[in-house]
């Protein structure tokens, strides 16, 4: 319990202090930003920072600092530290970069920014790297989402047509909401889902610490766990528990809210302190998958997918 309150303290107090750091060196002025700069209605809408501040975290978070942090506890209460490091200064960081950058190129993607600061060669090659992962990033988003509906909500039977309507349902919600207006759409139903995201991980931080505070380590192993299947802790845990840490993905995701944004000075919040909150959710439900692990609750190679429902039933 003592390295998971710890690990919260270098979020917080981390964050807040080495943010306004990173502030400094990009620092942000009263210039137009391309939200009212470029306003169209469609890509370029002004929003209120508290809407962006949902919209962004549910864009570089999703199911990412759930399903990541629950395998990456099986390395040990390690877990605790490398998270919360690595979020303040590296995921951090690299959000508030990414998407302040892109505000002051008139809210343009990565691949235009590669191009521009690193060169047109790196750019193609970017490109095809990024359109691959993009697919797979695509598909770990309708089949993870999709299989906790149909797991832990619907109960439906795994191998039922069910899980394909799911599927397709999702599918179709991410088509519309890159093809309507940002704030008709993403806009509106971010925003409630960011919430639901918020308020899962407050109901996992409630029951660890009411119910499986003494069980927050692997009897008979110090800090660095031995994991289940021989994986090592480098590079494992940090590919792991990426979005909980690191996630090259959030580039992606931040130029999008950087067309959104009112104010230059709104970008910390926007950027930087959501990976924080993202952070503090990895941890929280690392903590959770330590309790059911540790307890023998559910075995070592149960599915993170399974593994939701059964620290959320704890």
């Amino acid at each position: 319990m003592l390295l998971f309150i710890i690990g919260l303290i270098i979020l917080i107090v981390g964050g807040f202090l080495y943010s306004k750091y990173v502030e400094k060196q990009l620092e942000p002025d009263d210039r137009e930003t391309p939200a009212v700069r470029k306003a169209d209605g469609v890509d370029f809408v002004a929003m209120s920072e508290k809407k962006n501040w949902l919209i962004n975290l549910l864009n570089i978070a999703g199911t990412g600092p759930i399903l990541g942090p629950i395998q990456g506890i099986l390395f040990g209460p390690i877990a605790f530290i490398a998270i919360p490091i690595g979020c303040v200064f590296a995921g951090a960081v690299h959000d508030f970069c990414t998407g302040f950058i892109s505000m002051r190129n008139g809210g343009s993607q990565v691949p235009k920014l590669v191009g521009k600061y690193i060169g047109e060669g790196c750019r193609k090659f970017y490109n095809i790297v990024i359109a691959i992962l993009l697919l797979l990033t695509g598909v770990v988003f309708v089949y993870t989402p999709g299989d906790l509906i149909a797991n832990d909500i619907m109960g439906a039977d795994p191998n039922s047509n069910v899980i394909w309507v799911i599927y397709a349902v999702i599918f179709a919600y991410y088509i519309l909401s890159t093809v309507l207006p940002i704030d008709k759409l993403i806009g509106r139903i971010y925003p409630i889902f960011g919430a639901f995201l918020i308020i899962s991980a407050i109901g996992v931080l409630i029951g660890i610490i009411f119910k499986g505070n003494a069980d927050l380590s692997f009897k008979g192993q110090g800090l660095l766990a031995k994991h289940p299947l021989g994986q090592r802790f480098i590079p494992s845990f940090f590919i792991t528990v990426a979005c909980g840490i690191l996630s090259g993905f959030h580039g992606s995701q931040v130029t999008l809210v950087s067309r959104t944004v009112k104010s230059e000075k709104e970008a910390k919040t926007t950027f930087y302190s959501t990976m924080i909150a993202e952070g503090i959710i990895a941890m929280i439900w690392a903590a959770g998958a330590m309790v059911i692990f540790s307890t023998g609750t559910a075995a070592l190679d149960t599915p993170g997918t399974l593994m939701v429902g059964e620290i959320s039933r704890y």
